[in-house]
């Protein structure tokens, strides 16, 4: 069985929420008795084991030092392939392509969640970021509030996700709008690139219009993930 780590009372608490059936075991440090109690006792409800540790063992236990003090082992979460016949109807689908660090794919999930988005569609090729124990400390529970799909062919998938959405890529590029410009009289895919090389070539084919945050020039562009929160925030 594949299990995920979740660390940090936001992840955590999220977690007992949205998926309290797939908490296997709970650890935390003293300081975090309190809050751990409720969730300890829903543990003991189904015979499930929870403990107390000393800091050094929380380290061990969570596996990194960043555990704000507890963590849950739950059993991973299936990403299930989006078909293009039953896509979700959503104002707003995020796609990620190419990001393979887990720390940005848990600080867009943040912001994705934070401005109401539904649902996170991944780029699933070698190197793409899933949800981890990483990323789900970065996303501080939002994870847990986002349908999560993926696909292994998303230019395909784009192009079938037409008459839903308008597929919008998120560049660099001269030619691209500017977001003030973009219109708002359908749902939006909204695609983001990966720090290096932004969207792939073919994914970018796909796409029907291409999409820029204008800014001083003095840097050559944000990071992924702050740009998603400025995306998300005008497009939500």
């Amino acid at each position: 069985m594949q299990t995920d780590t979740i660390c940090g009372a936001n992840a955590v608490a999220a977690l007992f929420k949205r998926r309290p059936e797939a908490v296997l075991r709970l650890f935390y440090t003293e300081a975090m008795r309190p809050f751990a109690g409720p969730f300890c006792a829903e543990l003991a409800k189904r015979r499930a084991p929870y403990r107390m540790l000393t800091a050094d063992e929380m380290g061990r236990a969570a596996g990194t030092t960043h555990h704000g003090g507890i963590a849950a082992v739950a059993r991973a979460r299936v990403v299930p392939v989006m078909e293009p016949e039953s896509p979700p109807r959503e104002k707003l689908l995020v796609v990620l392509d190419g990001i393979g660090n887990p720390h940005n794919l848990g600080a867009i999930a943040r912001s994705a969640a934070f401005f109401g988005v539904k649902s996170l569609l991944i780029h699933h090729v070698p190197g793409a970021a899933l949800p981890s124990d990483a990323a789900y400390r970065t996303a501080e529970g939002a994870l847990e509030y986002l349908a999560l799909y993926r696909t292994r062919d998303l230019p395909v998938l784009l192009r079938a996700l037409g008459p839903v959405y308008r597929t919008v890529a998120a560049t660099l590029r001269p030619g691209a709008m500017a977001l003030g410009e973009m219109p708002r009289d359908r749902p939006v895919a909204l695609v983001l690139g990966g720090e290096e090389h932004g969207v792939s070539a073919d994914v970018l084919a796909a796409c029907r219009r291409e999409v820029r945050i204008a800014g001083t020039g003095l840097v050559q562009s944000l990071n992924v993930a702050q740009a998603a929160a400025v995306l998300l925030h005008a497009l939500g």
